[in-house]
């Protein structure tokens, strides 16, 4: 009978090891800090209005806020699933600053073009649509730009949906079982090799 091969026992159980303890911190401290943040996130629409934020900070999302878009830059369309579309301001906010994202509102025409100029603004912080790549992601810290969701639209668009906790995704416990089930796998594959590899001896 052919010994244990020592170093692939070795490496198998190590990288059986990491994806526990990878499922142990989705599920211990991932999921936990997710619970925690969401309450927050749902506590946010009664505060009472703050000033847009210059800066990204997601303990922000969903409270009600108000800006001044000093003159809008550009007006750009992009999805926005069952409502068709939605139109976003980028606004100029002074001579200095990261500007303002105003979503103004909500079409089912994607060739939809409006006239819009800008001035106060109040509604909901929302996180605006990012163009950072999956891959991107992966290898920068990114914070996703916020941006302002009108409660009331210009004339000629529809209202916006007031964004809420549900567009939050809260995956830790699937991920946390994944981990498990990959830990399970990986044993199982490397104990029926194990068990050919002895019948073969």
């Amino acid at each position: 009978m052919k010994p244990v091969p020592v170093i692939p026992t070795i490496l198998v159980t190590l990288a059986v090891a990491a994806m526990i303890g990878l499922g142990l911190w989705q599920l211990l401290d991932r999921l936990p800090q997710k619970r925690v943040f969401l309450a927050q996130l749902a506590a946010n629409p009664g505060k009472p209005p703050i000033a847009f934020p210059r800066f990204p900070d997601d303990l922000l999302l969903f409270r009600r806020a108000t800006g001044f878009c000093l003159q809008p830059t550009n007006i750009r369309i992009t999805g926005a699933g069952a409502a068709g579309f939605r139109l976003i301001a980028n606004c100029r906010t002074g001579a200095e600053g990261p500007g303002m994202a105003v979503q103004l509102g909500t079409t089912r025409d994607p060739g939809k073009t409006i006239v819009w100029k800008g001035g106060e603004v109040g509604g909901f912080i929302s996180h605006a649509p990012d163009s950072q790549s999956l891959i991107g992601s992966l290898f920068a810290h990114h914070r996703q730009q916020l941006m302002l969701v009108l409660g009331a639209p210009p004339p000629g668009l529809e209202a916006n949906k007031r964004p809420g906790i549900e567009a939050v995704p809260n995956n830790h416990f699937a991920y946390g079982v994944q981990w498990f089930l990959f830990a399970g796998i990986a044993t199982a594959i490397y104990g029926l090799a194990l068990w050919q590899r002895a019948k073969k001896g």
